[in-house]
């Protein structure tokens, strides 16, 4: 079966989703920072996966709104990973699991990891 581009980089991209998701699990000690990135916005959770719910989220949707401006995804997503970092830190979160969701580690998925952990999530 021959595939045309998109479709090849689609089939990458779940490979690689699955491949990182079967290693990681998020716990009541250590949730799971997931990152997910569309061409226009980056949304980050963090995710507690024995209980199956959402601790603490953010996005780049958010961030306009504050009428802090829209920017590079790169600056974006800065932006996003010191946002979640300071709401994990009310939480009082201070270790996660770094998910990225078969995104490669460049870029905006980059850029938010250094921002949170540049506020104090380590992982």
């Amino acid at each position: 079966m021959k595939l045309n581009k998109q479709t090849k980089k689609l089939f990458h991209h779940n490979r690689r989703k699955i491949r990182t998701r079967a290693r990681l699990f998020g716990t009541t000690e250590r949730p799971r920072l997931s990152v997910y990135k569309s061409n226009k916005h980056i949304y980050a959770q963090i995710i507690n996966d024995e209980m199956g719910a959402t601790i603490v989220s953010s996005s780049d949707k958010e961030i306009i709104l504050k009428k802090e401006g829209r920017g590079l995804l790169k600056e974006l997503a800065a932006r996003v990973g010191a946002d979640v970092a300071k709401k994990a830190k009310i939480k009082k979160i201070n270790k996660v699991v770094y998910d990225r969701g078969g995104f490669l580690y460049t870029g905006a998925v980059k850029a938010l990891a250094d921002a949170a952990r540049k506020e104090g999530l380590v992982f």
